[in-house]
């Protein structure tokens, strides 16, 4: 089964694939834990380009096409195999992700998103996608105070460096994503305790991958 985390800045999806995996290992499950960007070898060479703080002119357009280039590369080489030998994998961020950042965010233009898109995971998409949600404002104090405990701050931080309106458009970029692909997606309070959420994760994926 495949099982991508989405949300905004500070939204908790680390701590809550940790969550999750620790649940499936202890069912026995294998899996895979990746990220975009950064699941491949070129992922890993692009991660800094795209979220250093000195990638800050980096273009909407440059931007878009490094992370389709990691999707692509990803989906082929690490995420495919991994569920062609049976293991669950979780990933942190995918295709989603670029729809709402680079198209609600930048404003480029989403119907060409989702054809490239479409084209980078040569359709290879998520059964089970998980929007935690909350309110920007929230999720950029806990993502720019992470980063500051992490050190993070220039190396990771190029996106909590946005305004609070882009990602108040990321949000709403989200959460019509969500309602348009109903289907897949499962939206969760992010405000609520960790412990509660992560039952709720579970409720949504366990029929698909827990046995």
């Amino acid at each position: 089964m495949f099982i991508t985390f989405e949300g905004i800045e500070g939204s908790g999806k680390s701590t809550q694939i940790g969550l999750l995996a620790q649940a499936l290992e202890a069912r026995g499950r294998e899996l895979l834990l990746t990220r975009e960007p950064g699941g491949s070898e070129l992922g890993n060479t692009l991660r800094p380009i795209l979220l250093s703080m000195k990638s800050r002119d980096l273009t909407s357009r440059a931007e878009l096409f490094l992370y389709l280039a990691d999707r692509a590369q990803h989906a082929a080489t690490v995420i495919r195999p991994a569920l062609a030998a049976g293991r669950v994998v979780l990933c942190d961020r995918y295709a989603d992700s670029t729809t709402v950042y680079q198209g609600s965010g930048r404003g480029l233009d989403l119907a060409a998103l989702e054809q490239l898109n479409a084209m980078a995971v040569d359709g290879l998409w998520p059964e089970r996608t998980i929007l935690l949600d909350l309110d920007p404002a929230e999720g950029l104090a806990r993502a720019r105070d992470r980063n500051r405990r992490q050190g993070a701050t220039d190396a990771e931080g190029r996106f909590e460096a946005e305004n609070l309106a882009f990602h108040t458009r990321v949000r709403q970029g989200y959460l019509a994503l969500a309602a348009r692909h109903s289907e897949r997606f499962v939206i969760v309070d992010a405000t609520a305790p960790r412990e509660t959420v992560a039952h709720i994760i579970w409720e949504a994926v366990a029929p698909g991958c827990a046995s």
